[in-house]
């Protein structure tokens, strides 16, 4: 494809061809303001439409990211979708919190969390619509939310992976050791506690382990997807907004070296 600046070096050159064979219609002088009419002219046209920024799109898309991760994550619960314990949940709590703005990262996935257990409950498991170890889970997806805003959209996508992943091994450990610590088939010892998070009830398949297996495959995959939209959709950093974050970055490593000599 021709690039802009091709198309209007041979236009030009087209026109010097046709102004010499003229027989001196036109004067030199004359020439060079018409060239320089002709590339402001050339300059401001749309053909071809190479280089045209695509920023609008690009924020048009970013806005649309927490309904696209609302979507994903609503799809997800339906069940039978995925293996057991493949859960968007994770990655998505995490995700919010990274990538959400201020309220909407608490009230959002929270909100969307609460109104698909309670109508699982209702239709699916046929259960009471709410319960205590709901407020149990709540809180642990609120710490991963928290884990989100605290590693932030500037984190690199492989720390982001990493965070995505830590928030799922948090859950998993906490619920499994309040299981352990409450349920009266465990024993209250370190090899009832191992039991616990790897074999869990031997009447209860599949194990707690390839449970936690199937949750950080999971987590990998999406908050990899989740990561990657919002990187990718993220609207380029202006130079004052670079270069603050580079006074950040410095003020912090200054930080370092008072602290460790106090």
């Amino acid at each position: 494809m021709q690039t802009r600046a091709t198309y209007q070096t041979g236009q030009l050159a087209i026109f010097r061809r046709m102004a010499n064979q003229s027989g001196g219609l036109v004067d030199g002088e004359q020439v060079f303001v018409l060239e320089n009419n002709l590339k402001k002219f050339f300059h401001n046209l749309s053909w071809p439409k190479t280089g045209v920024s695509c920023a609008p799109v690009k924020e048009k898309l970013n806005q649309l990211l927490p309904v696209l991760f609302v979507a994903v994550f609503a799809l997800s619960r339906v069940p039978g979708i995925f293996l057991q314990n493949f859960s968007v949940v994770y990655a998505f709590m995490f995700c919010a919190g990274v990538f959400f703005p201020k309220r909407l990262a608490w009230w959002l996935p929270l909100g969307v969390t609460a109104i698909t257990d309670i109508l699982l409950n209702l239709f699916y498991y046929h259960v009471a619509p709410f319960g205590f170890y709901l407020l149990l889970n709540y809180a642990i997806y609120a710490a991963i939310i928290a884990l989100g805003k605290w590693f932030g959209p500037r984190a690199s996508f492989l720390k982001l992976l990493l965070g995505g992943l830590l928030g799922a091994a948090i859950f998993y450990l906490v619920t499994n050791t309040l299981a352990w610590l409450q349920d009266p088939f465990y024993a209250k010892t370190i090899a009832g506690w191992i039991q616990a998070l790897t074999t869990g009830h031997p009447d209860i398949q599949p194990t707690t382990l390839e449970f936690f297996r199937n949750t950080l495959f999971s987590t990998g995959i999406f908050t990899a997807l989740f990561v990657a939209a919002a990187k990718l959709t993220a609207p380029a950093e202006s130079p004052a907004e670079k270069s603050a974050g580079a006074r950040d970055e410095e003020s912090n490593a200054e930080e370092k070296p008072e602290e460790a000599n106090a």
